[in-house]
C-alpha cells in the first residue's frame, strides 16, 4: 500500500483499518462504544434498543429519535453535540464522521427546511447507509459527502455549526481537522464536538498498535492537548469539558482500560 503524498505509511495504514472496521460496523447494523467491548470500542452484539437506550442516555430525547430513521443509530456516539450548542433556522451544518446520519438528521429538524446539513465520512459504507436513510425518511435538507475530515470537501466560511461525535479521536493527526473546521465556519461560527479525552497518558505503544486502530479510545488526546490544538487553529472561547470517566478494567485499549472519558468540546471562530 502506497500512502499518498505527504502522508506516513503508518498513517495510512491506520485510516484503512478505520474504514475496513467501519465498514464491518454497517454490515452488522450497528455497534455500541459506551464503555468499550471485547475491541476496544464497540459490540457488535447491541441490538437496536440497546442502541435507543444508549442515545437516550447520552441525551437524545425520545422526541429526537422518534422522528429520525432508526436506522441512523448504529450507536457509535459518546455524547450528543446536538444538545451543547445552539441550532437555528436557516443555520448550515456541517458533521464531521457523520457516519449513518443520527446527528444530521437531528440536527435538520431543528435548523428546518430553510437550513442544510452536510454530513461528511471517509466510509463508503457509511455514507451509503445515510444517504438510503435520508432518501427513505424524505429528509431533503441533508446531503452527505465522501471524504477525509481533515480534508473536507466543504467551501470555506460556508458553515454555521461544525458537529461532530466521537470521529475527531479516530484521524491519526487531529491539528488538521480542527484547522479545516476554522476554515469552513464563517465568522462567529460555532463548533460542538463530542468525543474522547485522556484522563492520563496513553502509552505510545497502544497509540501506535495498528490493531487498535479501528477503536476510539487509544487516540484519545489528553484535555490540555485538545485546546492547545483549537487555539493554534484560531479559535476562541474555547471548552473542553470531560464527564464522568470510565476508569477501571477492560479489554486491551477500551476507554476503561485506558482512562478515557468523554467530553464536550466547545469552542467559536471570531466575529473579526
Amino acid at each position: 500500500m502506497r500512502p499518498r503524498s505527504g502522508r506516513t505509511a503508518a498513517a495510512e495504514l491506520r485510516r484503512e483499518r478505520v474504514r475496513a472496521r467501519y465498514a464491518e460496523v454497517v454490515a452488522a447494523g450497528g455497534c455500541c462504544s459506551v464503555d468499550g467491548g471485547a475491541q476496544g470500542c464497540c459490540d457488535p452484539r447491541s441490538s437496536a434498543r440497546d442502541r435507543a437506550s444508549g442515545a437516550t442516555r447520552l441525551g437524545y430525547s425520545a422526541r429526537d429519535l422518534a422522528a429520525i430513521p432508526a436506522a441512523a443509530n448504529l450507536g457509535l456516539g459518546c455524547g450528543n453535540p446536538t444538545a451543547t450548542v445552539a441550532l437555528h433556522p436557516r443555520d448550515v451544518v456541517l458533521d464531521l464522521g457523520s457516519g449513518a446520519g443520527i446527528d444530521c438528521f437531528v440536527a435538520a429538524r431543528k435548523v428546518g427546511a430553510n437550513g442544510h446539513v452536510i454530513g461528511v465520512d471517509m466510509t463508503p459504507a457509511m455514507i451509503a447507509r445515510a444517504r438510503a436513510n435520508a432518501r427513505r425518511a424524505g429528509f431533503a435538507n441533508v446531503e452527505f459527502r465522501l471524504g477525509e475530515i481533515e480534508h473536507l470537501p466543504v467551501a470555506d466560511a460556508s458553515v454555521d455549526v461544525v458537529l461532530s461525535n466521537c470521529a475527531i479521536n479516530l484521524v491519526p493527526e487531529q491539528g488538521p481537522v480542527y484547522r479545516e473546521a476554522f476554515r469552513v465556519l464563517r465568522r462567529g461560527g460555532r463548533l460542538a464536538v463530542a468525543d474522547l479525552v485522556a484522563t492520563r497518558p496513553i502509552p505510545e505503544g497502544l497509540r501506535a498498535n495498528p490493531a487498535l486502530a479501528g477503536c476510539c479510545a487509544p487516540g484519545a488526546l489528553e484535555v490540555r492537548q485538545v485546546r492547545s490544538l483549537l487555539s493554534r487553529a484560531g479559535f476562541v472561547e474555547v471548552s473542553v469539558r470531560p464527564n464522568a470517566p470510565t476508569l477501571g478494567p477492560g479489554s486491551p485499549g477500551s476507554p476503561r482500560a485506558l482512562g478515557v472519558a468523554p467530553a464536550d468540546i466547545r469552542a467559536r471562530k471570531p466575529e473579526g
